[in-house]
């Protein structure tokens, strides 16, 4: 099954291999090509390996599939083949890893391994041999192996003795329970299960080694769980931690198309790299040797194995997207609230009127009981997104244009995306605004008193508008004050606003001055409203509720995820955004559609 990077992976229990001490070496069988049983979203069926391909001169040796530290490469993996139907190999195990110290003294002293491999496939063909569906992965490409304790392919391991063969007809019961008992101890070994667990599985009235290979899973998430925080602790802001060595390689590529960039301290390490010294940089820790390679060979290695390679592009590209997009914000969102949703069902918010006015208490020290009337509005997020890619001969010839512009126009154009999905709320039903919960459209005289008579932009019909936001009720009929903050127009009205309240024109004792207070109206200028003459008034979103914006919780803005791809030569960069706007009051805004 896919693993956590979408490289798929299948084990295999033990099978005789031959074991050398002194050269630190054990030859595996990697996979025979059994049918291993999968699921898809048409369901069951057979996953086959086409053994005809051409194998790679050697591939790393994790420690069950695990890559986020160099403590968890074991060795390599050489002199890969195919021989009898059966992909065999060459392992190498480290003389100066732990780990691999502890599996050769295992080794010596008789013990099991199973061996898994990690792959990728690029072509798939489909069939029925005896009505079962069958995928035949007709060419992948061979990135790992891992020491691990899991079977799928039940022909495939190492070990370092004669495994016992037993048949039907020769073996008694307590002879197979005997082997039962030592593949039980074998695979205590192999997880670092201790004798009691051992006794536990072996003292059961019957054996069941499959049932004993998932209690062994168990313990060893149990243990991993337990013992994950202390390691990520201690390597939190060390280039031994992925995460921390992606961002800082990421951050060290987008300060070469960004010179006023201050790289960090744990970037200053791949400082001035080219792509494809990134590119080298990342199979080196995921324990690939490079030497002889090509530049296209080390890039394209990269981009298909467990390396970090991806990823670092992903975050420099990110880095510019991100820039683009926080560079082009909407008026708008200034005169909006942000929050959060949790997921994509409606967004609730209900709004509490003004609480009735407190009654003198009567002598007998009676209070009496006052009530809150709620309104509800509701909105829904909605998934807003494009991928593109960067080619492999971009990469390789580390063409920084292609990952700064194209992604600084892409963050340009998720914000733009943004900004125009607030405009057309505001817009909604030609201009009158969306419905809300009453049935009446946002602006509306006789319901809201938030629809001014048309009048040309001018002092005279922004006082209009300014006193019938204070003279607003709530639910209940009481008076509500709301002061406006925003002046929102058109960019054809920028000047002659500006004119209005920000520069004198007329001395002070002039009825056509504007209010000092009106002075203060901050100018919110949004290009896209179509109307040249239409201008609105908002209140502080902090101080009233009106328009309302939200992203997926956890994720504010555009988001940016990568992949190698297989739709392009090279790597596909997705760009989303979770977001969903709505008015859940009308009392912070008026409009007038001017002349």
């Amino acid at each position: 099954m896919p693993n956590q990077n979408g490289v798929l992976t299948r084990a295999a229990p033990l099978r005789a291999s031959t074991w050398n001490a002194e050269k630190f070496t054990v030859e595996a069988v990697l996979s025979t090509g059994a049918a291993v049983t999968r699921y898809d979203s048409r369901g069951e069926f057979q996953e086959v390996l086409d053994l005809n391909q051409t194998w790679p001169a050697s591939i790393p040796l994790l420690d069950s599939h695990s890559r986020g530290s160099v403590d968890d490469r074991l060795g390599e993996v050489v002199d890969i083949r195919t021989v009898n139907g059966e992909v065999i190999g060459t392992v190498k195990l480290s003389r100066h890893n732990e780990r691999a110290q502890r599996v050769a003294a295992e080794l010596t002293d008789g013990a099991t391994y199973a061996v898994s491999i990690g792959y990728a496939v690029t072509k798939w063909t489909e069939s029925k041999p005896g009505g079962k569906r069958t995928l035949t992965a007709a060419t992948f490409d061979l990135l790992e192996a891992s020491l691990t304790t899991v079977p799928a392919d039940r022909g495939a391991g190492l070990r370092s003795d004669s495994m016992p063969q037993t048949t039907t007809n020769e073996n008694t019961e307590t002879q197979t329970r005997a082997v039962l008992a030592a593949e039980v101890r074998s695979i205590a070994t192999t997880a670092g299960l201790d004798q009691t667990w051992v006794n536990a599985q072996t003292d059961a009235e019957v054996i069941d080694i499959n049932t004993v290979r998932a209690a062994a899973l168990a313990a060893m998430q149990a243990r991993t769980t337990t013992t994950a925080t202390v390691r990520t602790a201690h390597n939190e802001t060390t280039l031994d931690n992925p995460d921390v060595r992606v961002r800082a390689a990421g951050e060290a590529l987008y300060a070469r198309t960004n010179r006023g960039h201050q790289v960090s301290e744990q970037a200053h390490a791949f400082v001035g790299m080219g792509t494809v010294d990134l590119a080298r940089e990342s199979l080196r820790y995921a324990g690939v040797v490079t030497t002889g390679m090509s530049a296209s060979a080390i890039v394209e290695r990269a981009l298909h194995s467990t390396s970090d390679f991806s990823l670092i592009l992903g975050d420099s590209v990110g880095r510019t997207l991100r820039a683009g997009y926080n560079a082009a914000p909407s008026g708008l969102k200034r005169v909006g609230r942000q929050t959060a949703a949790k997921d994509f069902k409606d967004k609730h918010r209900l709004q509490l009127s003004e609480a009735s006015r407190l009654e003198k208490v009567n002598e007998s020290g009676e209070f009496t009981s006052g009530t809150l009337e709620e309104s509800k509005e509701s909105y829904r997020l909605a998934t807003y997104g494009k991928m593109f890619g960067i080619t492999r001969q971009a990469i390789i010839n580390d063409d920084l244009g292609a990952f700064s512009d194209l992604a600084r126009r892409m963050g340009q154009a998720a914000a733009a995306t943004e900004a125009q999905l607030l405009v057309d709320l505001l817009l909604a039903n030609s201009g009158a605004g969306p419905a809300m919960s009453d049935g009446q459209n946002l602006f509306h005289l006789a319901s809201h008193k938030n629809l001014q008579t048309a009048a040309a932009f001018d002092i005279a019909p922004l006082s209009i508008m300014r006193t019938a936001m204070r003279k607003q009720v709530g639910l209940t009929g009481e008076l509500i004050a709301i002061e406006p903050k925003f002046l929102i127009i058109p960019a054809d009205l920028e000047t002659v606003a500006e004119q209005k309240l920000r520069t004198v024109l007329y001395p002070a004792a002039s009825a056509n001055a504007a209010p000092e207070s009106m002075r203060s109206l901050e100018i919110v200028v949004e290009p896209r409203l179509v109307s040249a003459t239409g201008y609105y008034l908002a209140a502080d979103p902090a101080s009233v509720d009106g328009l309302e914006f939200a992203y997926l919780e956890g994720e504010d803005g555009v988001q940016v995820e990568t992949r190698a791809g297989w739709e392009v030569d090279g790597v596909q960069i997705k760009a989303r955004t979770d977001f969903g706007a709505g008015f859940v009051d009308w009392r912070a805004f008026q409009r007038n559609v001017g002349a």
